[in-house]
């Protein structure tokens, strides 16, 4: 099963926080998503190596900042460690997954961002992925 299959509602989910973003800041960037998602990653893969109190590996730039924090919340909360609530206030429940299981969503993102950037341009992902959401 590819991680497409297998994690579909996980690459939704982060793909929602990045259009998320996106609406708000029209400015984005593909580059500015492949730095925070990077980031994201290194974060994770410390917080593998060195414990929970490793350091987070933070982006560039006040975009990339943005997509970052949205995008680890919404991992957090698919690690089972962060609560959301739907729009009435009631809590979503999830079943959590494994920090391997981020990193591979990760990276699938991250080649996805590269794909569409080189297919489509500066904003060819977001352009691509927007069109699902909204």
């Amino acid at each position: 099963m590819s991680i497409e299959e297998e994690y579909a509602d996980v690459l939704q989910n982060i793909e929602l926080a990045i259009v998320g973003v996106y609406k708000e800041k029209p400015e984005l960037t593909d580059y500015n998503v492949e730095s925070a998602i990077t980031a994201l990653g290194r974060t994770y893969q410390y917080e593998k190596t060195s414990g929970p109190d490793a350091v987070p590996v933070r982006p560039k730039g006040e975009l990339a900042n943005k997509v970052y924090d949205a995008v680890r919340a919404m991992c957090e909360w698919r690690l089972g460690r962060e609560n959301l609530v739907d729009e009435e206030g009631q809590p979503m429940q999830v079943e959590p997954i494994t920090i391997d299981e981020i990193q591979a969503c990760l990276k699938r993102i991250r080649k996805s961002v590269n794909h569409w950037n080189k297919e489509s341009g500066t904003r060819g992902y977001l352009d691509y992925i927007s069109q699902f959401f909204f």
